[in-house]
């Protein structure tokens, strides 16, 4: 049937173009698109909960790079086993090979000191970062896919034409004489969904207070990421636990916990209140 259709020959090159020696792979390009994106579009919602669009940008400088050594580091300590004889890959993030889990751990330590230096809410600059960041997370899968990676289980072509998927997504499935559930697929419609969640629902007054926005991509991504997880071939592994489905379980209690204590106990603004204090301005 694969030959039949001639999807398996079809599968995309990895490699966008050539400057001289360097190949740009569409991995990078992709990532880079959807980071722009983000930053655009909290640039946008910044100045209006009284957080200077400077602010924003001094702010990416410090936690792009923290975050990329973190997803590499995250990845590559879960794979010490095959790393620690191949030490000259541990670089070469452009064939892939990093976590969002370890980015997101990397960016929120730069995030919480780089508020207090400048004295913004850190609960407020969560809030106008999450939605931005989760449809990041939406676009970067796709990086996935030009590498064939983040894939699932084998499965059959009449499943995969029974998605109604285009063929290009099809033949790209076909991996190692198989084809394969695109996982990538489901997380990203997965954050893009909680992307149009947020962004539709955080303008709404006395809906969300300081904290709560962030809190809810907490949710929405750990919750779904646990169940596609599970369908994945490819996970980070730690004694026979998949570390992904781990960390979402703890995230997501920890969200539901700080939800609920911070309504009970702590006297938090509204998001739309925004930085009451204008330190930031």
């Amino acid at each position: 049937m694969a030959s039949l259709f001639g999807f398996e020959s079809l599968a995309l090159n990895p490699i966008a173009f050539n400057l001289g020696p360097i190949e740009v792979h569409w991995y990078g390009i992709i990532i880079a698109c959807g980071v722009m994106l983000a930053v655009y579009l909290a640039v946008r919602e910044a100045p209006k909960r009284g957080i200077k669009p400077d602010n924003i940008y001094d702010m990416i400088l410090w936690a792009l790079p923290v975050a990329l050594i973190c997803a590499r580091l995250y990845y590559v300590v879960f794979q010490w086993s095959y790393y620690k004889d191949n030490p000259g890959q541990i670089v070469q993030i452009w064939d892939g090979g990093i976590a969002i889990y370890g980015s997101l751990i990397g960016a929120m330590i730069v995030v919480i000191w780089f508020c207090r230096r400048r004295f913004i809410p850190v609960w407020l600059m969560l809030d106008v970062a999450a939605p931005t960041v989760i449809l990041a997370q939406s676009i970067g899968r796709w990086g996935n896919f030009m590498n064939q990676e983040a894939f699932g289980k084998v499965t059959s072509l009449t499943y995969l034409q029974g998605l109604h998927l285009p063929h290009f997504i099809i033949s790209q499935m076909y991996i190692s004489g198989a084809y394969r559930q695109p996982t990538f697929l489901y997380e990203s419609v997965w954050s893009f969904l909680g992307f149009l969640v947020l962004i539709t629902l955080r303008h709404n007054p006395k809906l969300f207070k300081q904290g709560e926005v962030f809190l809810g991509y907490v949710l929405w991504y750990s919750f779904g990421r646990f169940f596609i997880e599970g369908m994945r071939t490819d996970s980070l592994m730690l004694l026979n636990l998949r570390v992904s489905q781990i960390l979402s379980v703890i995230l997501f209690i920890g969200a539901v916990v700080m939800i609920i204590y911070r309504r009970r106990n702590a006297v938090s603004p509204w998001y739309l209140e925004g930085n009451t204090s204008n330190v930031s301005l």
